[in-house]
């Protein structure tokens, strides 16, 4: 029989329980980490994404139970909405809205040589994706007169020459869609924040950045720590959950300590 302390223990582990999530970009990097992670904790998760493949088997296994996959462009008004309408259809509720779906430029280049058509691919998923997502998770939230929505932006957002331009600009204005739709969206009950990371060895970056480069600016970041998938679904969770009860329209920087007090440019990227 578990003791009191281990009840106490499981109870509190559970921070999510009964609760009903969709994660954008949910079937691998930061979205599959959170998925898992929000799973554990009791809720019931929509994994969202265009990788039909990765979006089966992790449902698979986590379990039919406690979660489902919805294939979703997150560019197409459409696809957007179906997946909120089969969150809520499936599971009564929306609780937890994860707009984590994003790319990368497939090249970059100097602001006055910019690709423009490669801006507007990733403007489309990175920004409209995100506006689209909190338009949709809104719909569903206001009935209920409660909510969370979380936005991956990135600490690409905050600074010039990190990263390329166009991914800079589309985290800068999630920060910013954050922010209005916080104003507008506290009078009832939701509460919507952004998520701004450091460098993480996802499948994304790995693709964008040499993995020696994803390395060498963990290592000079926080001493003995390096950020992981794992560690950014442990900031989601904080956000999902009451612990966050009185935050809404905050940016939380998971970086190190860059921000206040490393420039950009040291790292040639």
């Amino acid at each position: 029989m578990a003791s009191s302390t281990q009840v106490a223990m499981n109870a509190t582990l559970r921070r999510l329980e009964d609760k009903v999530a969709v994660i954008t970009g949910g079937a691998a990097g930061l979205g599959e980490a959170t998925a898992r992670l929000f799973v554990r904790n009791g809720a019931r998760v929509v994994i969202v994404d265009i990788d039909d493949e990765a979006g089966e088997r992790l449902v698979t296994e986590l379990g039919d139970a406690s979660a489902r996959y919805v294939h979703c462009d997150v560019r197409k008004e459409s696809d957007v909405a179906a997946a909120v309408t089969y969150a809520v259809s499936t599971f009564g509720k929306l609780d937890i809205y994860f707009s984590n779906a994003g790319i990368y430029p497939t090249s970059r280049t100097s602001m006055d040589n910019l690709d423009m058509d490669n801006f507007d691919a990733v403007m489309a998923t990175n920004l409209r994706g995100t506006v689209l997502s909190l338009k949709y998770a809104a719909k569903a939230m206001i009935p209920a007169k409660q909510g969370v929505i979380i936005c991956t932006a990135s600490i690409a957002g905050m600074f010039g020459g990190m990263t390329a331009a166009s991914y800079a600009i589309s985290k800068a204005a999630i920060i910013a869609a954050v922010h209005c739709a916080s104003a507008e969206l506290s009078q009832h009950g939701i509460r919507v924040n952004t998520i701004s990371p450091f460098s993480v060895a996802t499948p994304l970056t790995l693709k964008s950045f040499r993995q020696e480069v994803i390395k060498k600016l963990n290592n000079r970041e926080l001493a003995g720590s390096i950020l992981t998938p794992e560690s950014v679904a442990d900031a989601a969770l904080f956000l999902a959950s009451s612990e966050s009860a009185f935050m809404s329209g905050h940016n939380l920087v998971l970086d190190g300590g860059f921000s206040t007090r490393r420039g950009p440019a040291q790292y040639n990227l």
